[in-house]
């Protein structure tokens, strides 16, 4: 593919003071814009690239608003021909938490489903330079970010050649809790989201919120005020069992709520519930309030088999009590690399196949 009007040797510009957004103190390259992906609201309350919304986040839980300052899923992605593209940046911290090197320590440049190179990330400023002699001209590039150093990308600039942005793809908004975030892949690159969207081609908005994610209204209402996506998905429970325990009652309640809140703001979105996968400590453990989980995956299947009795047809089940084996684990609660691609399979696929494409 030859590439035309997009990021060049000559068209590399650094980032000045007027571009800083006025929202929090944040900035981002103007150039930059077009190839960011996996991003659903502007820079504010000092989160470069927020999973939620920033205007809103006092309304949130702590914990949610927390995590979604980890750009989770944000990337780049480009089409072109180039040598090698060279991404500045800045990153502002070096403490991975319990993710570990798996929340991100470099940038990854994939296609679909096969890796093409990386560079290391550093701690403050830095340059990362891609190759990309192994990539396929014809198909765009995705580069994942050390999402959980909280970079900041300031420029790009293609190598001996041109790049373009890659064309929009449908998207996807993948509400969820520590496993939709990625934990316990080695990688953001091979989260379970991650893989789904490059296998079939959505932009995905990775709203996994680790340790949080209760179905809050709040953020019920946020999925809501956002553009239509062309499909969305809702797969938490486990953080309902033990960190905030809920009743089953309590579960039914809290999933018809979020359920009705964001179907009012997306009338005829496809929305796919996926219940919670195995987690054995908890399936026949008792919570505070007397659920297990396999009570609280009961409740949430029973919410959405109600919900499609009572005429919501673009409601959808993927039950997820029978995805994973004990072994596919890598902590106990989440998923190593194996359950990740398994997942993505099980739960993406369905997804993509509910997706509204034009």
């Amino acid at each position: 593919m030859t590439a035309h009007n997009g990021v060049g040797d000559s068209a590399h510009t650094e980032m000045s003071n007027a571009d800083r957004s006025q929202r929090g103190g944040t900035s981002r390259h103007a150039s930059v814009e077009p190839y960011l992906t996996g991003c659903a609201w502007p820079p504010g309350q000092g989160a470069v690239y927020p999973r939620a919304d920033p205007r809103d986040f006092s309304r949130l839980p702590i914990d949610t608003w927390g995590t979604a300052t980890v750009p989770v899923g944000v990337r780049l992605e480009f089409s072109g021909a180039a040598r090698a593209v060279q991404i500045a940046y800045r990153t502002k911290t070096a403490d991975l938490g319990y993710r570990g090197d798996g929340a991100g320590t470099f940038f990854a440049a994939y296609q679909g489903e096969k890796f093409i190179s990386y560079a290391d990330a550093m701690l403050g400023d830095g340059m990362a330079v891609l190759d990309l002699a192994e990539a396929d001209e014809s198909l765009p590039v995705t580069v994942y970010l050390p999402e959980g150093m909280k970079p900041e990308i300031v420029s790009l600039r293609a190598t001996q050649g041109e790049l373009l942005p890659a064309p929009k793809q449908p998207r996807w908004i993948c509400y969820g809790d520590s496993i939709a975030e990625g934990w316990s892949a080695s990688e953001p690159a091979l989260s379970w989201p991650a893989i789904a969207g490059r296998v079939h081609g959505l932009d995905v908005v990775n709203l996994g919120y680790a340790g949080a994610a209760r179905g809050e209204i709040v953020s019920a209402e946020q999925i809501a005020a956002l553009d239509p996506p062309a499909v969305i998905s809702v797969n938490h429970g486990t953080n309902c069992w033990t960190r905030i325990p809920h009743s089953a009652t309590m579960m039914m309640a809290g999933m018809d709520a979020f359920l009705r809140v964001v179907r009012e703001g997306h009338p005829g979105v496809p929305i796919v519930v996926c219940s919670p996968v195995l987690r054995p400590d908890a399936e026949e453990t008792r919570n505070k309030l007397g659920a297990t989980l396999e009570d609280l995956r009961e409740a949430i299947e029973d919410v959405v088999v109600s919900r499609r009795e009572r005429g919501d047809r673009d409601l959808y089940l993927v039950r997820g009590g029978g995805v994973l084996r004990a072994e596919h684990l890598a902590d106990g609660i989440h998923p190593g690399d194996e359950g990740h691609r398994i997942m993505a399979r099980a739960f993406g696929d369905p997804i993509a196949e509910r997706v509204t494409r034009e």
